[in-house]
């Protein structure tokens, strides 16, 4: 019977191969794949937050670990689906318009995957009504906005503006970040809350749905 504690310790150490082929083994002997997900999965990826927030690991061992965790995800989100089992929520992620920069958006949307999440990434240069309009078809719980130049954060506000005026603020609740952002930004513009670094962003989005 498969060792479901090897999948957790394999996306711990960013181990791609052996934690997709310790998930094979588990779906092929009938194992319950949220089982898998909520009780060897996240946690390994919370653990990899921990590591990371007590500079444990850095940028690159969180790179490889989502990396695992994503291509982990893809062998169990069809049991998932079919089992009708809802995400922990829906996020929508994308840079602001102006902005090109996503190495931090990225490393963002892999964790939140990780974490149980749904997530569309939109990319880089997004427009307020792309992020509005993407936000209305996914039925979105979170809008997560990342600039790295102070010269786009104000498309930051322009976004919650055009949520507003879609008639969608008060369904989403919006989180920013990059390396510009800070929390006095934050409130300044309305957002709900603000992350320095993507383990914090994972925490604050599970505290964005509870809420």
């Amino acid at each position: 019977m498969a060792d479901l504690q090897k999948i957790h310790d394999a996306i711990v150490k960013g181990d791609a191969k052996t934690a997709t082929a310790k998930v094979d083994e588990a779906l092929s002997e009938g194992r319950d794949p949220l089982d898998i997900v909520n009780n060897y999965m996240i946690p390994a990826m919370d653990e990899v937050g921990r590591r990371f927030e007590a500079n444990e690991y850095f940028v690159p061992e969180l790179l490889i670990a989502g990396r695992a965790m994503k291509l982990s995800l893809e062998k169990i989100k069809p049991r998932l689906a079919s089992q009708g089992v809802e995400p922990k929520g829906r996020v929508v992620i994308g840079t602001v318009k102006g902005d090109l920069h996503d190495i931090g958006k990225n490393l963002v949307g892999s964790l939140l995957e990780g974490g149980g999440f749904e997530v569309t990434d939109l990319g880089v240069d997004v427009s307020p009504e792309n992020f509005a309009k993407a936000a209305q078809e996914k039925n979105a719980s979170i809008v997560a906005l990342s600039a790295l130049l102070t010269t786009t954060m104000p498309s930051m506000r322009t976004t919650i503006e055009a949520l507003r005026s879609a008639g969608l603020r008060d369904q989403v609740k919006v989180m920013i970040g990059g390396a510009a952002v800070t929390q006095d930004f934050a409130k300044e513009i309305g957002a709900d809350g603000y992350s320095d670094n993507a383990a914090g962003a994972v925490k604050l989005a599970r505290q964005l749905v509870e809420a």
